[in-house]
């Protein structure tokens, strides 16, 4: 089994607050897919769900280990082995565990940082179609207005990158597909 029913995986959500130079995201909150991937799906098998589900880009390592944030595209972060301790929204934000199986939707703007990993931990990163060319901005880097500004003009994804048109993003940011 590649993906999980989306009735045995846990899903929430959260928001962050611009802070510490991390603008975040002022309208979509993170949304977090606990167990969503199959206990054999690996970077082969993802790359053919995410591409499926119009997210490519994708790259296979992990995540850097300093606050930062992509103010021109959301950002997927399917965990494919180990596990790690994440801080999401910046500095002062919120202290995450992710592991293999978990699956991380970052709207544009939330930061995001590795605090501490396994030695096997590995994630892969995607985007949506036409935003695979995201640059990556530390904390503090452009003022926290032009990054809103830019934040604002990112598009919304087509569909969920696991699910598809039936997947937790698409409810979670009122995707009208």
């Amino acid at each position: 089994m590649k993906v999980r029913p989306l009735d045995e995986i846990e899903v929430f959500t959260h928001r962050f607050e611009a802070a510490d130079g991390v603008p975040n995201n002022p309208t979509l909150p993170l949304v977090a897919m606990r167990g969503a991937l199959g206990a054999d799906t690996g970077p082969i098998e993802l790359k053919r769900i995410l591409g499926g589900n119009g997210w490519g880009g994708m790259w296979q390592w992990k995540i850097f280990p300093y606050h930062h944030y992509h103010p021109n595209a959301h950002e997927v972060l399917a965990c494919v082995s180990g596990a790690a301790e994440v801080m999401l929204g910046g500095p002062a934000g919120r202290r995450f565990s992710v592991m293999k199986r978990d699956v991380l939707i970052l709207p544009a703007g939330l930061g995001h940082c590795q605090i501490e990993a396994s030695p096997d931990f590995s994630v892969c990163g995607a985007y949506p179609h036409g935003q695979e060319r995201y640059i990556t901005l530390r904390a503090e880097e452009i003022p926290l207005d032009e990054a809103a500004a830019r934040i604002a003009c990112v598009e919304a994804p087509a569909s969920d990158p696991i699910y598809g048109a039936s997947g937790p993003l698409v409810g979670a940011w009122g995707l009208g597909i």
